[in-house]
C-alpha cells in the first residue's frame, strides 16, 4: 500500500481569495495539493458513512453525537485522532453528523481510509459523494384559492397558510425580493428555532430562515465562523419559493405580459430556505442530509425540493427518501418534483411513497402571437417579445439553409437575411441565445419551431428581437408554404396574453412513470401547474435592456420545479385548515379530489392529443378547493411504510437505514405488506398470473361529515371485472375508519394484453367524491407481484 495515502487525515491550507472559488468548482473527488508543513498527498473524497444502531457511544466521554462520530473518524486517521485529543469538540475531517435523517455521518477521507474503517464492528458502508439536479402570476385564480367563503375560496378557509412554515431545498434565494416583503406577516410560531445568516434588516417574518451548505467542512478546516450566505446564484431558488409562499406584489409581469398581482400559494406562510445546490456542482447529498436534519429541528410544517436524480438506487440510497422518510415521522410533508425527462416511460424521481412526487400540466394562459402568411393564412404561436411597433408590412420569409437551427452566423450572413423574417428548427443554443445571432446577421424578425415532442405545448422567453415560437406541427405548415411560392413573406401580430385556452395538458417534459423502485405505487401522485409559472427572480437571464429600462423582477419557468412549490403551497393551506392530520392525510387530500378531466370537460390529454395515462398525470391536476374538504382521507403513519418495505424484500439493514432514528427492526418477526395493499390513495394492481385475479385492501378515514353514507362507483373497461365490497361505507362520528375491499380480475379469465386504467369513486350526496384512480398491469415476465420493485440485497 502507498503510505502517503494511510494513516493521514491533514488537509491542504486554502487560499484566500481565488482558492476558495476552486473548492467551489473542484471539491468532489480531487487529489489533495501538497503544502508547506503537510506531507499528505492523497485522494480525499467525502463519503456518506453508514454505521449500524443504535449509536453505542460513552456519554461519559462522548458529549452527543457529533463528537462520537468524530471519535470514528479519528479511529482510522491518526491527526485526527490528535486533533480529538487535543480539543474533544473538535470534528476534525467530520464534515456533517446526522441526527434525523441516517444513522451515519460524512466526512472527507480517502479510500484506503475507508478501507480500513470497514472492519470495525460499527461500520455498514461507505458511499462515495453523489450529486443531484434542480428539476427546472395567474395560478392562485386557476385553482381556486381565491374568492369569499360562499364562492369556496381556499384562502378564506385557510387563512393563506398563516403560521405555517415551508421549508424550501434550492440554489439560493434572493432575500430582498418583493416577493419576501414580510410588512403586515405575523411571527413565526414559538417552536420556530432556525436560523437566518442575512442580517435583521432582510430576514423578517416572511423569510424567517436561509442558511447555506456549501461544504460547512471548508469553514471547519480553516477555523473560519463566519457563514456562507445563501445568494441566490440563478433564478431557481427565487422562483420556487414566491411560488409556494410569495407575498402579494401587485404590477408582476415580464416584458408586458401576465401582468397582474403576484403572490403564492400560501402567501402568509413563512419560508425556511436552505441553499444545497451550485452552479458548479449541482446538489451535493450530504448537503441535502444536512439541510433535512436541520429543518425538521427547526420546525418546518412543510418541505419542498424541486431536485432529484433519475440514476438514484433504492430508497435507501436517496436522500429524497431518507430525509422524506424522516419527515414523516416528525409530521412534515415532502413535496418533490417529479423530473424533467419526459415524455419517456420509466423516468419519474422521488417515488418513494412517504413522498408526495409532483408532475407539471399547463396552465389556461397563452402569450399569443400570429404568423400571418404572404397566402392569407394566419397561424397562432406564443412570445414574450413583443415590439413596441412591428409594423404590418409584409417582410420576406426564409429558412435557414444551413444546419436548419440558426447556429453559424457566417451562413446567415451569406443568406442576406437583413430586414427578413428567418424560420429557426429546436436544437443547437437555446433560442435566447439563437436570437442574438440572428439579429447580428440583420433579421427582422424569428420563428423558432418547438421539438415534435412538445407537441402542442411551447414554453415562450424573451428575446433581443421580434420571435414567434411555434408547435412543430405548424411549423411544418410554414415551411411548406415558403417551399410553394418563390417570394413567400410573413409579418407579426401580437396578441398578448389571453385565457381560458384547453387546459391542463401534461407538459411533454414532465418525467413519467411506471414507478421503478415500487411497481406497485402508481408515480407521479399528481400535476400541477409547471408551464410558463411567472414568479419572482432576481433578474430575467440574457435578457437585454434598454438604456432606461428596468430588469424585471419576474419571470416565466417550467418545469416540475415550478410543480413541486404549487402543491406544498397548496399543502401547507391544508395543514393550516386541518393542524393535526398527517402528511399521508393532506396528500390523500390533494389525490382524491384531483381534476382528471380538463376545463372543455374531456379527460386531460397528453401533447399529441391523446388522453394522458396514469403514468403521466397520476390521479389527476391539484384542485385545491376541493382539496381543502375531502370528505374521506387514507391515512398512514411513518410505521406503516416499514411492513411495505420488509414486503419489497428489503433486508434488515437497509429497512433500518431508512427509518432511523426509529427503533430497529427485524422483518422475519414482522406481518409484510404487499405493495398493492399499502393504503395508498391510488389503487395499482397486477394481474400476471392465473387465475388473474387479485384483491387489495384500503381503509378510509372519515373527516367530512360526521354521520354520513359513501355509496361505490367503479368505472373500467369491459376487459375488467371490479368487485367492492362492502358496496356502502356508513360512518357514525368523524375520525371513524372504515375497510374495504377491491377484487379485480379479468372478465374473460386470461391475461391482460396491456395496461389497463378505471377509477373508483366513493360518492356521498353531492358534497363529496372521493375517487382513487385504478391502475391494472398486464404482468412482469414471470415476476410475482410482490417482488416487483424489490430492493436488492
Amino acid at each position: 500500500m502507498d503510505n502517503r495515502n494511510h494513516g493521514r487525515c491533514s488537509l491542504p491550507r486554502l487560499a484566500v481569495g481565488a482558492a476558495v472559488l476552486l473548492f467551489a468548482v473542484s471539491l468532489a473527488a480531487t487529489p489533495a495539493a501538497s503544502h508547506a508543513g503537510h506531507d499528505d498527498t492523497g485522494l480525499h473524497s467525502n463519503y456518506l458513512v453508514i454505521v449500524r444502531k443504535p449509536y453505542a457511544y460513552d456519554t461519559n466521554l462522548y458529549k452527543n453525537v457529533s463528537s462520537w462520530h468524530a471519535s470514528l473518524v479519528a479511529s482510522v486517521c491518526d491527526m485526527a485522532k490528535e486533533a480529538l485529543e487535543k480539543d474533544p469538540s473538535s470534528v476534525s475531517r467530520l464534515i456533517y453528523s446526522y441526527r434525523n435523517v441516517v444513522n451515519g455521518f460524512a466526512a472527507r477521507l480517502t479510500p484506503e481510509e475507508v478501507q480500513e474503517m470497514s472492519k470495525n464492528d460499527w461500520f455498514i458502508r461507505a458511499d462515495p459523494e453523489k450529486t443531484y439536479q434542480l428539476q427546472t402570476t395567474h395560478t392562485p385564480q386557476l385553482l381556486g384559492l381565491m374568492g369569499g367563503a360562499r364562492r369556496g375560496g381556499v384562502w378564506n378557509t385557510s387563512n393563506m397558510g398563516e403560521g405555517i412554515i415551508i421549508g424550501i431545498l434550492d440554489d439560493g434565494i434572493y432575500a430582498g425580493h418583493p416577493s419576501f416583503d414580510g410588512e403586515g406577516m405575523k411571527p413565526p410560531p414559538a417552536k420556530w428555532s432556525g436560523r437566518c445568516d442575512f442580517n435583521k434588516t432582510v430576514c423578517n417574518n416572511k423569510l424567517i430562515g436561509a442558511r447555506s451548505y456549501f461544504e460547512s467542512a471548508k469553514w471547519k478546516w480553516k477555523g473560519l465562523r463566519d457563514p456562507v450566505l445563501p445568494i441566490n446564484e440563478g433564478q431557481h431558488g427565487t422562483h420556487t419559493s414566491s411560488t409556494a409562499a410569495g407575498s402579494f406584489v401587485p404590477g408582476a409581469n415580464v416584458s408586458g405580459y401576465a401582468v397582474g398581482t403576484a403572490g403564492g400559494m400560501a402567501p402568509r406562510a413563512h419560508i425556511a430556505f436552505y441553499q444545497v445546490c451550485y452552479v458548479e456542482k449541482g446538489c451535493d447529498r450530504d448537503d441535502i442530509l444536512a439541510a433535512v436534519d436541520d429543518a425538521l429541528e427547526d420546525g418546518v410544517d412543510i418541505l419542498s425540493l424541486s431536485l432529484g436524480d433519475e440514476q438514484a438506487g433504492d430508497f435507501s440510497d436517496d436522500p429524497v427518501s431518507l430525509g422524506g422518510y424522516s419527515a414523516a415521522m416528525h409530521g412534515v410533508l415532502v413535496s418533490a418534483a417529479g423530473g424533467n425527462t419526459g415524455p419517456g416511460p420509466s423516468t419519474v424521481v422521488n417515488e418513494a411513497p412517504w413522498v408526495i412526487t409532483v408532475g407539471a400540466g399547463t396552465t389556461d394562459r397563452r402569450f399569443v402571437a400570429t404568423v400571418k402568411l404572404g397566402s392569407g393564412v394566419s397561424l397562432d404561436g406564443e412570445s414574450l417579445s413583443e415590439p413596441k411597433d412591428f409594423g404590418a408590412e409584409m417582410r420576406p420569409l426564409v429558412h435557414d439553409v444551413g444546419d436548419g437551427m440558426c447556429t453559424t452566423e457566417s451562413v446567415l450572413r451569406a443568406m442576406n437575411v437583413t430586414g427578413k423574417i428567418i424560420i429557426c428548427d429546436a436544437g443547437g443554443d437555446v433560442s435566447v441565445a439563437k436570437a442574438k445571432l440572428v439579429l447580428r446577421s440583420g433579421a427582422a424578425g424569428m420563428i423558432v419551431i418547438a421539438p415534435q415532442v412538445y407537441g402542442s405545448v411551447i414554453v415562450p422567453r424573451p428575446h433581443v428581437l421580434p420571435t414567434v415560437q411555434m408547435p412543430f406541427m405548424i411549423g411544418q405548415k410554414i415551411k411548406a408554404y415558403i417551399r410553394s411560392t418563390p417570394s413567400p413573406t410573413a409579418n407579426f401580430i401580437f396578441k398578448g396574453t389571453v385565457f381560458k385556452a384547453k387546459s391542463p395538458v401534461a407538459a411533454p417534459f414532465s418525467s413519467r412513470g411506471p414507478n421503478r423502485r415500487s411497481r406497485g405505487i402508481l408515480k407521479p401522485d399528481i400535476i400541477g401547474p409547471g408551464v410558463n409559472i411567472l414568479a419572482g427572480v432576481p433578474k430575467i437571464e440574457d435578457l437585454a435592456l434598454g438604456a432606461e429600462e428596468v430588469m424585471p423582477k419576474f419571470d416565466i419557468k417550467s418545469g416540475t420545479s415550478m410543480a413541486a412549490p404549487h402543491i406544498s403551497g397548496v399543502a401547507a393551506l391544508i395543514k393550516n385548515a386541518h393542524p393535526t392530520w398527517s402528511p399521508a392525510a393532506i396528500k390523500s387530500a390533494m389525490m382524491t379530489t384531483a381534476d382528471y378531466t380538463d376545463n372543455l370537460r374531456k379527460p386531460i390529454t397528453d401533447v399529441d392529443g391523446t388522453p394522458a395515462t396514469y403514468y403521466a398525470i397520476g390521479a389527476g391536476y391539484v384542485n385545491a378547493r376541493k382539496a381543502i374538504d375531502p370528505g374521506l382521507v387514507y391515512n398512514l403513519s411513518s410505521l406503516d411504510y416499514i411492513p411495505y418495505l420488509c414486503g419489497l424484500g428489503y433486508k434488515d439493514q437497509k429497512v433500518n437505514s431508512i427509518i432511523h432514528p426509529g427503533p430497529a427492526v427485524e422483518c422475519a418477526k414482522m406481518p409484510k405488506v404487499d405493495q398493492k395493499d399499502l393504503n395508498y390513495p391510488s389503487i395499482t394492481a397486477v394481474l400476471d398470473m392465473e387465475p388473474y385475479e387479485v384483491s387489495i385492501n384500503r381503509s378510509a378515514t372519515n373527516v367530512g361529515t360526521a354521520t354520513s353514507t359513501y355509496a361505490v362507483e367503479v368505472d373500467v373497461p369491459a376487459t375488467l371485472a371490479v368487485e367492492v365490497n362492502p358496496a356502502k361505507l356508513e360512518f357514525r362520528a368523524l375520525n371513524e375508519v372504515l375497510n374495504y375491499t377491491v377484487t379485480v380480475k379479468t372478465a374473460s379469465g386470461k391475461a391482460l394484453a396491456s395496461t389497463i386504467e378505471g377509477q373508483l369513486k366513493w360518492v356521498s350526496g353531492k358534497k363529496y367524491v372521493v375517487r382513487s384512480p385504478i391502475l391494472v398491469c398486464a404482468g412482469t415476465g414471470g415476476k410475482s407481484a410482490a417482488s416487483m420493485g424489490a430492493a436488492p440485497a
